[in-house]
């Protein structure tokens, strides 16, 4: 193997690591918690390999933020586009397991002024969360359509509200250090969608 082609797999591995690293201290800390010097804590990266890789800390938070994105994106597709009907698989997805103290990878950021100031930081936030939105309201509209679900309510309405209650639960379970809070927006959820479910 040649030395430049060495040099190819070690740039890869240590911007993956910086991008990792990144991620997961969003994640816990949020974006004005964050400095590349923790970054670099984190990984055991050089200062001189971020800079080779990312213009700067907004740089290396985009990538991060997509990479929570896309953690959060295959999470609810693999959820959602599974077997099942359309109640069964909205609740395995509002089931799913999630490190519920940590918060929403994506939801948190909402919450960071610098994140809601910058369109950078901010537009990957919100195409994940509308993803996420618009991927429930197809499971409802399909779920209409077979005549599984009543059709009273707009796909895209329900889609939002079981969203924002999702939302909703990590700040209260956060807020009183207690899953509980969450599990119990999620049993609330499960009992309206219930409702709603046509019998065959």
């Amino acid at each position: 193997m040649t030395a430049s082609k060495l040099g190819d797999i070690s740039g890869k591995d240590t911007r993956t690591r910086l991008v990792e690293g990144m991620a997961d201290l969003l994640w816990e800390r949020g974006y004005v918690g964050t400095s590349p010097t923790a970054v670099l804590q984190r990984t055991g990266v050089g200062q001189g390999s971020l800079y080779h890789h990312f213009a700067g800390k907004q740089d290396l938070a985009v990538a991060g933020i997509r990479m929570n994105a896309d953690t959060l994106t295959r999470a609810a597709r693999e959820a959602l586009d599974g077997p099942g009907t359309a109640y069964e698989r909205l609740e395995r997805f509002l089931l799913r397991d999630r490190d519920v103290l940590r918060g929403c990878r994506i939801g948190r950021m909402t919450q960071d002024p610098d994140v809601f100031a910058a369109e950078a930081l901010r537009e990957p936030v919100a195409e994940a969360l509308a993803w996420v939105r618009t991927a429930i309201a197809e499971v409802i509209e399909e779920g209409q359509a077979r005549g599984e679900l009543a059709a009273g309510l707009a796909p895209d309405d329900l889609a939002a509200t079981i969203l924002s209650t999702l939302q909703g639960g990590y700040v209260l379970a956060r807020a009183e250090l207690d899953e509980a809070r969450f599990t119990a927006a999620v049993r609330g959820l499960l009992g309206l969608l219930k409702a709603l479910v046509v019998a065959p």
